[in-house]
């Protein structure tokens, strides 16, 4: 009886291998948006940023959509699309933009990371996500991380109530998407939610369109080609794989895996940019990493279930 176990385990976990793997693109997509970010948005104003990247990402999206024929989403899917669409692509993306612009690197990490903590705590209010001792464990480790992050690159201190402000919105904005998510994956595929979310989001943004062509007319190209690309890798892509690790886990553990992005962002500024960290920001970014390892990981009582408690829940 232990034979056929062992040789049905690689299928039975190849589902949360892809989950991990899309989880993963992600977030490395994710945190190559902060430099594109900062070079884009010296020639570009924040909403004109936000509408320039959405449009680059519904084309992307649509006609992906196109190809794969998959249709409309259910009626059921369209009160989520519409509430994380208009939060997370419009809301999200603007004030995210317009608050760099206000506030240094570390703060805005710090600030915007207590998205995933919002996450947890909306997901389990709203959509009954247990929260266990490992991803509450595993966040506050990750938080000690950003907050070691957030100190050692705000050597400037430069930090204005609006910036402040601007960036916690965007965290709302940002946990209040995410968790708004969650319920429309259960009837659309991930492809359906992220397109049409991001066609929301553009939407909303539309009055700043004016701004966009203005700020179009006099761009550098090298802003330009990043605000596309952000449009494409970080926001269509990115955004479809997180819909589709989102659909086969919980919106907390989800949550707490993007602590891995200010880690991240701190080995590419080395490699990339040439900006090489001290030990505080490497030591947290190190944390950070670890928390995301402890959230994301189970007990392993469950990974050593009997084939009759594994059937008992199919």
């Amino acid at each position: 009886m232990s034979a056929p176990l062992t040789s049905s385990r690689p299928w039975f976990r190849r589902p949360e291998l892809l989950a991990a793997a899309a989880a993963t693109f992600t977030v490395v997509m994710w945190a190559s948006a902060f430099v594109s970010i900062r070079s884009a948005g010296a020639a570009y104003s924040p909403g004109a940023l936000a509408l320039g990247r959405l449009l680059a990402g519904a084309l992307t999206l649509g006609a992906i959509w196109a190809v794969r024929r998959e249709g409309w989403p259910p009626r059921a899917a369209w009160p989520g699309i519409a509430v994380s669409g208009l939060l997370w692509f419009g809301v999200y993306m603007v004030v995210l933009n317009w608050g760099e612009q206000q506030v240094d690197a570390g703060t805005a990490a710090l600030l915007v990371n207590v998205g995933p903590i919002l996450v947890a705590l909306l997901a389990s209010r709203l959509l009954g996500d247990a929260l266990p001792p490992r991803l509450l464990a595993g966040m506050a480790v990750s938080f000690a991380g950003v907050i070691a992050v957030g100190l050692s690159m705000s050597g400037e201190g430069k930090a204005s109530v609006l910036g402040v402000a601007l960036c916690l919105i965007a965290a709302v904005g940002y946990a209040a998407g995410i968790v708004a998510q969650k319920p429309a994956l259960g009837s659309a595929s991930a492809l359906q939610v992220t397109t049409f979310g991001c066609l929301v989001g553009a939407v909303g943004c539309l009055p700043f369109a004016g701004q966009l062509a203005a700020d179009l007319s006099h761009a550098p190209a090298s802003a330009t080609l990043n605000m596309l690309y952000l449009g494409v890798f970080p926001t269509a892509l990115a955004f479809t794989t997180w819909a589709y690790a989102l659909a086969r886990t919980t919106a907390s553990r989800m949550g707490a895996t993007t602590y891995a992005v200010p880690a991240l962002v701190v080995m590419m500024s080395w490699l990339a940019l040439d900006e090489v960290p001290g030990a505080v920001t490497l030591g947290g970014g190190a944390l950070c990493l670890a928390g995301v390892a402890v959230a994301r990981s189970r007990p392993r009582a469950r990974a050593a279930a009997t084939p009759e408690t594994t059937s008992s829940h199919r």
